[in-house]
């Protein structure tokens, strides 16, 4: 199977160790949001927690569930095919500044840390979706066809 240079077992793995330990952080941030509130937060507060950790959450099994697909696909349980029709990194959806103000500063930074994850891993799924592209057999073909026909004029 060829891969694009962007994209190795280690660097999957790595990613994916990485997405563990900030789903983990993650978790134990917005899992407050499952208890009862404390008296004295602001109804805004919560609401901020609520809309803004389940975009976080949303975002990082987004994120675990690319690097797993990633990571089925080198370990042969995937084919290319099932993994570019079906694993696709859905696009993110952003932080709301407004409700990030209302946020503790350590919170806002590992929602920041989330959304870069996503970026870098955006990237690696363009960068392996341009490379199927670009070596798929249909493409190929015209490229030969290119070929001969300016061998031809």
């Amino acid at each position: 199977m060829e891969r694009t240079p962007n994209l190795s077992r280690p660097i999957v793995e790595a990613l994916y160790t990485e997405a563990l330990v900030l789903a983990d952080e993650v978790r134990a941030v917005f899992a407050a949001g499952v208890r009862e509130p404390l008296t004295e937060e602001d109804a805004f507060v919560r609401l901020a927690l609520s809309t803004e950790g389940l975009k976080t959450t949303t975002r990082m099994m987004h994120v675990l569930a690319w690097l797993l697909n990633q990571r089925a696909l080198f370990s042969g349980d995937l084919s290319e095919s099932q993994v570019r029709l079906h694993g696709a990194l859905p696009p993110d959806r952003v932080a709301d500044e407004t409700q990030l103000a209302l946020l503790e500063p350590e919170t806002r930074e590992l929602i920041a840390d989330t959304e870069r994850l996503h970026r870098r891993i955006a990237r690696l799924d363009e960068a392996w979706r341009q490379h199927l592209e670009a070596s798929s057999p249909v493409r190929a073909f015209q490229d030969r066809i290119g070929r001969e026909f300016g061998r031809l004029g």
